[in-house]
């Protein structure tokens, strides 16, 4: 039976569904906040339809047949819109999406309908996408070319598909016992891949900001600053899988908080030669923030993002890695690499003549700078001893202009 439906649900798919025009004389209007940004979108009015209420492919080829004879193409075009204005890479234009799926139908009303509008949505955004279902279970994939670790992903044609709801099950499918039959769009060569890095990050309302103080000590000297952090970003980044080392350590600050930090440090430093002002931003970033491994904080591993390190009161390695690897690159835009040990990641950074024991990585020679704390005050070139034997892995290098 369920194979029927899948060839309904197929055949479904592969109506040409004609372009309809913007007069819409009736559209029903939904707004949201949009990360401080108001967002108003014209919908039309049969555009909430009411079937979908099971991960059924009976069911969903029946929201697909309802919800293709509206009048979708002006959502769509505007939803691209708002995606170019706002500059929006694919994870925040996701959470467009999400945003707009739960305007025309909640979660909490029902989960499945909700889920098959962010499916729709994102499909017709252009991204090859794809859906399996259990007997209680619907699982939202698309189609990403990149290195994603924590949530479960499958391959079909040579191109792997990620799971984006994952996290709506607690991070638990049992793969083994349950089965899934894969519901998937016609096969379109022009769908592209989506991508979970990100360059940029939305310009938030400045009202939305808060001042941080952030205090440290080095040696008898205290130092305090006060940054301006937007909680937005938790949001931004609740349900953001682990990425590699180098989509991850390239993720930016907001626009208000690296105004509020990034010349501030440059100005502590600006006395000081590239060593005295990189040791200064590891002890910055070793010693103003408490550390707690991923398991405690967050229940499972969670890299944190740079801003998203400045915004928690504890982080762990990986987080001070990334902020430090951020602070180094923006003031002094020097060479480094990272260096991911079966239980610790730091950083090594190229000077011109390097201090301690360095690494050597392809001819040129790194030395260790320790972010996190640790039970001495190590200095530059120093690592910590009970690694001094241990195997590591450089998993990202970064060389300015390259």
């Amino acid at each position: 039976m369920k194979t029927l439906n899948s060839i309904l649900f197929l055949l479904l798919l592969s109506v040409s569904i004609p372009v309809k025009n913007f007069g819409q004389t009736n559209s029903l209007s939904i707004s949201f906040d949009f990360f401080g940004t108001p967002i108003s979108i014209s919908v039309d009015p049969a555009f909430k339809v009411s079937s979908g209420y099971s991960p059924d492919a009976v069911e969903i080829a029946d929201f697909f047949e309802k919800i293709s004879k509206t009048d979708y193409q002006p959502v769509i075009y505007q939803l691209l819109a708002i995606k170019s204005r706002l500059q929006l890479e694919d994870w925040p234009y996701y959470q467009l999406i999400r945003n707009v799926a739960e305007k025309i139908s909640p979660k909490a009303g029902n989960y499945y309908r909700y889920t098959l509008y962010k499916w729709f949505l994102m499909d017709q955004s252009g991204y090859e996408t794809a859906l399996k279902t259990s007997n209680d279970k619907l699982l939202f994939y698309i189609r990403c070319d990149e290195n994603i670790y924590n949530i479960p992903g499958y391959y079909k044609n040579d191109k792997q598909f990620i799971c984006l709801n994952y996290h709506d099950y607690g991070n638990h499918v049992d793969f083994q016992k349950e089965r899934f039959t894969e519901i998937s769009p016609v096969e379109n060569a022009s769908l592209r891949s989506f991508s979970y890095k990100i360059t940029r990050l939305p310009d938030f309302n400045t009202s939305s900001y808060k001042e941080r103080d952030i205090s440290f000590q080095i040696n008898d000297n205290e130092y305090r600053f006060k940054i301006k952090l937007n909680n937005e970003i938790k949001t931004l980044f609740a349900n953001y899988p682990v990425v590699d080392y180098e989509s991850y350590f390239n993720i930016p600050l907001s626009k208000e908080t690296y105004e509020s930090l990034i010349p501030v440090l440059k100005n502590q430093v600006s006395g000081m030669n590239k060593k005295a002002g990189v040791d200064f931003l590891m002890r910055f970033t070793r010693y103003a923030f408490m550390f707690a491994p991923d398991s405690k904080q967050f229940g499972g591993e969670k890299r944190l993002s740079p801003e998203e390190t400045l915004l928690y009161d504890k982080s762990d390695c990986d987080d001070r890695a990334a902020l430090f690897f951020y602070l180094v690159k923006e003031i002094y835009n020097l060479p480094m690499i990272v260096l991911a040990y079966p239980e610790h990641v730091t950083i090594a950074v190229k000077f011109a003549k390097p201090v301690g024991t360095p690494v050597v990585y392809k001819g040129e020679k790194y030395s260790v700078c320790e972010p996190t704390p640790q039970k001495t005050d190590l200095r530059i070139g120093q690592s910590i001893p009970g690694l001094n034997h241990s195997s590591f892995e450089v998993v990202y290098a970064y060389h300015p202009g390259n």
